[in-house]
């Protein structure tokens, strides 16, 4: 039986940036993946989503390309090609994993991993069972979509990863969930002229933002890209069959060509067997992990999704690194405390550090600043006008503590965001620095200057 240093289990945007950390750090590392190498996010979330978000975006800009002087008569949508390309990038990174695994002496191993005591992994796989000694384990198993008991079993009725293995889009759809998912999904959709339902059960579409964001984006939605949002009320007694899916909400009568299910996630540990590492679950089903990504069992970490921290592939990423730093000896260090979020709907959105809601609750005197891209010049001259950008920071200190930005390239913006206030900035130093013009990043600038008070390109709050 061969022992390692590090064994990894998963081979997602946590798992494998871990074992190249660990072999980097002269240990002796294998992987295991049970499906595909870059796990969900790269096969099933996160790029094949943007890809075909992005695809979305082309064909939208070309209907308004008018505005532009631009005249484009018969522009049709082909999604079977759109798939391709979303499967020809998909395969293009996934190739890119394993070559760099390789490239960094990491065994890789083809199966389902399961623990047979905690230093022996047991491999099963078509070609029979391995096993495998591991001196210390990183689980990187992550999430997999939630398919709610109540909702009929019918090829009408998906979730995500059905979703984006899909050759053609129906003419109509219902979103059941508003979340980030959903609302993802529901966009690009609509983008391509799908008519779109969202159902969601709370009293709000994207809830964990704040309610000017979330109104920013909701309204874009509806007015915009012709969405339609039911909130605050459950959608029940859901059939399928051969023409649509059909349910009540409400006082009415919801029916569409497909429903996609976009309700939650839940950790992978079905056949990890973490009850023979003597490995402690919570009430969810999550790895129990302190914050430097230790498990309650000397030598066995769990990073990324399946510790059931914020679930983002960035955050199982840092937290890789930080793991398998600690697990090869390092100076100990705890996993980051500033993760940035990005949301690829029409408009996008990102965040950073506290919301303002958040910040108020902890009890916390704060000031805000705003800038709308309506009053920024790039913004003017490309058409984007949607939007803005938002400063939390503390009242007395003049600490940033967190930042938001909806509108386009907000999941780029935020970056600056991120680091700013993981640099613990003032509000006063960030509009002290210059930024370029003519740039959508100079709205940062803007609403610095805007939350003393100060800002040029707004007019001055009236006196009260």
């Amino acid at each position: 039986m061969d022992t390692f240093d590090i064994v990894v289990i998963g081979a997602g945007p946590g798992g494998y940036p871990a074992a190249i950390r660990a072999a980097q750090r002269g240990a002796s590392v294998a992987i295991i993946e049970k499906e595909q190498l870059g796990g969900t996010c790269l096969n099933w979330g996160c790029i094949p989503t943007k890809a075909l978000i992005a695809a979305s975006h082309v064909f939208a800009s070309i209907k308004h390309a008018e505005a532009f002087g631009i005249s484009v008569k018969g522009a049709t949508v082909d999604y079977a090609v759109m798939i391709a390309h979303k499967n020809q990038a998909v395969g293009t990174l996934r190739n890119g994993v394993k070559q760099l695994l390789a490239a960094n002496g990491v065994k890789q191993f083809a199966g389902t991993a399961s623990f047979k005591t905690r230093d022996t992994i047991e491999i099963a796989s078509q070609g029979g069972t391995t096993l495998i000694g591991a001196k210390k384990t990183i689980i990187a198993t992550g999430s997999t979509s939630v398919m709610p008991g109540f909702l009929p079993k019918h090829a009408r009725v998906v979730e995500s990863r059905a979703f984006l293995d899909m050759d053609k889009l129906p003419e109509t759809m219902i979103v059941l969930g508003g979340g980030f998912i959903g609302c993802e999904l529901a966009c690009m959709a609509a983008q391509l002229g799908v008519k779109v339902t969202i159902v969601e059960l709370l009293e709000d579409i994207l809830l964990l933002l704040d309610g000017d964001v979330r109104r920013t984006v909701r309204a874009h939605m509806e007015k915009e890209l012709n969405i339609r949002v039911l909130t605050g009320k459950a959608m029940e007694n859901i059939t399928a069959d051969n023409k649509a899916v059909r349910g009540k909400c409400g006082d009415g009568t919801v029916e569409a060509e497909l429903l996609l299910s976009a309700i939650g996630r839940k950790p992978v540990t079905d056949g990890l067997k973490p009850e023979n590492a003597g490995l402690k679950l919570d009430e969810r089903g999550f790895v129990t992990v302190d914050d430097f990504g230790r498990t309650n069992v000397a030598g066995i970490f769990a990073i990324g999704d399946v510790n059931g921290r914020i679930q983002l592939a960035h955050n199982a990423t840092s937290q890789a690194i930080i793991a398998a730093d600690n697990a090869c000896g390092q100076k100990l260090r705890k996993y980051e405390a500033i993760v940035p979020n990005v949301i690829f709907t029409v408009p996008e959105v990102g965040t950073a550090g506290l919301s303002e809601e958040d910040a108020k609750k902890q009890g916390r005197e704060v000031r805000t600043g705003k800038f709308a891209f309506a009053g920024l010049g790039r913004a003017i001259s490309v058409g984007e006008t949607t939007g803005f950008v938002k400063w939390i920071a503390d009242a007395k200190s003049d600490q940033l503590l967190g930042a938001a930005v909806v509108g386009s390239h907000a999941t780029e913006l935020v970056a600056e965001a991120a680091t700013a206030i993981r640099a613990e900035l003032t509000v006063t130093e960030l509009g002290r620095t210059i930024h370029a013009h003519p740039t959508f990043s100079e709205a940062w600038m803007e609403a610095a200057h805007a939350l003393h008070g100060e800002a040029i390109h707004a007019p001055p709050k009236r006196k009260k």
